[in-house]
């Protein structure tokens, strides 16, 4: 039976520690800020924005919250960020994607300040974290190798698969493992023997967006197996890429949906606003 990887509780410690390290910033009278742009009523997003400002508050850190229309211009979208890039008080810029069709992406990623990219998209901070210089990690990524050291385990040598190529989970995790001196494979939707390539693996990392998808066949005995997914089943019922119950006899340690990847997300956004203040004030 896997032993269930408590990601609340992880979050939980990692937040205590920043917020510790805020308030003793306080008492200098500096304060990280964190600002969070909304365009338009998508109501997952305005959910996950709540949770972000809820937690940025308790942690001691100044929330900025920006909403805009769904018919707002990119170029006024683009204003906004600048704004931003030049106000002292903020330290972290977060648009929250996705944005609505008739804006770029890419621009408004582009225009955030690498500085304040605590979402760690930034082409500058992508590029330091390939070639291993110190940057903004992208915090779903960041929190998944806390959640495998959680486990005790050894990184470096370890073999590790990650299913799964996106820019914003795939890319950059198989990063931080290669940086961990793991040996990294990175499989998707046209590799061959995609089980069996699994299966090899003493970390498995799932981030697929397909519901259920890893079976026990796909799990080496013993391995730490990382699930990113958040999918609904046939029931409606919350659940992960990773067929949880017919994988966790087999696996070593296990990350649940929900209460696994998840809480670490916003976590790890707070940690990366407390990093971006320091480094801003240091070179002030």
């Amino acid at each position: 039976m896997g032993e269930i990887i408590d990601g609340k509780k992880l979050a939980k410690e990692i937040q205590e520690k920043v917020t510790s390290e805020v308030a003793e910033l306080a008492k200098t009278g500096k304060k990280p800020g964190l600002a969070v742009v909304l365009v338009g009523d998508n109501q997952a997003s305005r959910t996950y924005v709540r949770n972000k400002q809820k937690r940025t508050e308790e942690a001691g850190m100044k929330s900025v919250l920006i909403e805009l229309p769904e018919n707002v211009t990119e170029e006024k979208l683009l204003s906004v960020v600048e704004e931003l890039n030049e106000d002292k008080t903020i330290h972290g810029i977060l648009v929250q994607l996705p944005l609505p069709k008739h804006i770029s992406e890419e621009k408004v990623i582009d225009t955030i300040s690498y500085d304040k990219d605590v979402d760690g998209f930034h082409p500058v901070n992508v590029g330091n974290l390939f070639i291993g210089k110190d940057s903004f990690v992208p915090c779903t990524p960041a929190g998944i190798i806390e959640l495998i050291k959680s486990t005790g385990t050894q990184i470096e040598g370890k073999r590790a698969v990650v299913i799964g190529r996106s820019n914003i989970v795939g890319k950059p995790v198989a990063q931080l493992l290669l940086n961990e001196n793991a040996t990294v494979t990175i499989a998707h939707s046209r590799t061959k023997d995609l089980p069996q390539v699994a299966k090899e693996a003493d970390i498995l990392v799932v981030a697929t967006g397909l519901a259920k998808f890893v079976k026990k066949d796909y799990i080496k005995p013993g391995a730490i197996v990382i699930d990113v997914g958040m999918d609904r089943d046939e029931n409606n019922k919350l659940c992960g890429d990773v067929d949880f119950d017919d994988v966790v006899e087999e696996a070593g340690f296990i990350t649940p949906v929900p209460g696994g990847v998840g809480p670490m997300t916003i976590t790890m956004l707070l940690a990366n606003t407390l990093k971006a203040a320091k480094r801003i004030w240091k070179t002030n």
